[in-house]
């Protein structure tokens, strides 16, 4: 499955000038043959735009979710987008998975919240395992600072991700996360990570891009540099499938040993 990585960090404070760019990134993504488009974390609205996050946050099945729909059936993809997600009087920061006939099949709310600026405008969730089944990919969604934690990957590689996509808005200085972090994460729980990353300055937060797709072999298949982009690489199951039958890391486990972990 092709899978196409959307660097960018949109017009922030504006889900229909978002709309659009992710209406071109869709456009660019189905002529190069890809079958999922990711976004960026907080895609729709924009990270950085403080009360706004409130103000913008819809229900997962709100107008923005129909018009991701509508791009998705156009341009015959499926899409995974970042948004703030309303529900009564909570907000959640969310990534939702779109298929390419307009059904929601995945919406995951994140569950590690980075920082005082997201723990004063989100609740984390409290689902650590959400996946969907994508063109015979079993595909699963964590959020940026949730991949920080090796036992969030690791419950996905037990639970079956064959890829897990990771919406994100990495800033400086961090930016071992992508060159370093991830594609060990990929190879030490055997599926591939699709990391997708904001770019350039939003309010206090400078993002330092760096996307990347990493295989189970701990190989970036794509990376992107600092600047907006639209990156892509395959996805195999087949490969993910052979490479998990010559490592032995999920068969080598000892979990009677790891008690004390929790």
């Amino acid at each position: 499955m092709r899978t196409a990585l959307l660097q960018s960090s949109g017009r922030p404070g504006s889900t229909v000038e978002n709309l659009k760019v992710l209406d071109d990134a869709a456009d660019r993504a189905a002529a190069a043959g890809a079958g999922l488009l990711v976004a960026p974390e907080m895609f729709l609205t924009g990270y950085a735009i403080g009360d706004d996050i409130a103000r913008l946050a819809e229900p997962a099945d709100g107008d923005c979710a129909d018009a991701v729909a509508e791009i998705a059936g156009r341009h015959g993809l499926a899409v995974v987008y970042g948004y703030p997600e309303r529900e009564g009087d909570v907000v959640f920061n969310s990534a939702q998975l779109i298929s390419a006939d307009g059904t929601r099949l995945a919406n995951y709310r994140k569950t590690h919240l980075f920082g005082c600026f997201e723990r004063d405008h989100f609740t984390p969730g409290e689902q650590q395992i959400v996946q969907a089944e994508l063109h015979g990919v079993r595909v699963g969604i964590l959020i940026c600072y949730d991949v920080e934690f090796p036992e969030n990957v690791r419950a996905h590689a037990l639970a079956g991700t064959d890829l897990l996509v990771v919406p994100t808005a990495q800033m400086h200085p961090f930016q071992f996360v992508a060159e370093s972090m991830i594609p060990v994460r990929a190879f030490e729980n055997q599926m591939y990570v699709a990391y997708v990353n904001r770019v350039g300055q939003e309010g206090e937060f400078e993002f330092v891009g760096l996307s990347t797709l990493a295989g189970p072999d701990g190989v970036a298949r794509t990376r992107a540099g600092h600047a907006e982009e639209l990156v892509l690489a395959d996805v195999d199951p087949a490969f993910v499938a052979a490479s998990r039958e010559a490592n032995p890391y999920l068969k080598d486990r000892r979990p009677g040993l790891y008690g004390s972990l929790v």
